[in-house]
């Protein structure tokens, strides 16, 4: 049997778990809700994040303009999506929840702004 201890992020609680795993059969135990149990169970089986970072503007009133990825992407792509989004330039105007990249390393994932970036008159 295989014991993970978790923290859970599901809610501000931060409950500590305890995930027991045994062939298919998961059991969680230290919960205090139904989010912490769904939390440990994708952690263990699937996890994922949710990246942010930063992609270079060409002509903007900032260099920089903040992003994430749209939803979690798998764990083990962070860093070819980092390696993506590095690679990645914007021409400026740049405005909230445009898309800057589609498809992001493969995993189906967008990387979108999450900050106006204005033209330099």
């Amino acid at each position: 049997m295989e014991v993970r201890e978790l923290i859970c992020i599901g809610c501000p609680l931060g409950c500590p778990l305890t995930v027991r795993m045994e062939g298919e059969e998961i059991q969680v135990s230290g919960n205090t809700c139904r989010r912490g149990e769904d939390y440990a169970k994708k952690e263990v089986l699937h996890p994922a994040r949710t990246v942010t970072s930063s992609v270079r503007v060409t002509d903007g009133v900032l260099e920089m303009v903040s992003v994430k990825t749209k939803t979690d992407i798998p764990k083990d792509k962070i860093f070819a999506v980092m390696e993506a989004i590095h690679r990645t330039k914007a021409k400026a105007p740049v405005h909230i929840g445009d898309v800057l990249i589609a498809d992001c390393a493969g995993t189906g994932v967008p990387v979108v702004a999450t900050k106006d970036v204005e033209r330099r008159a």
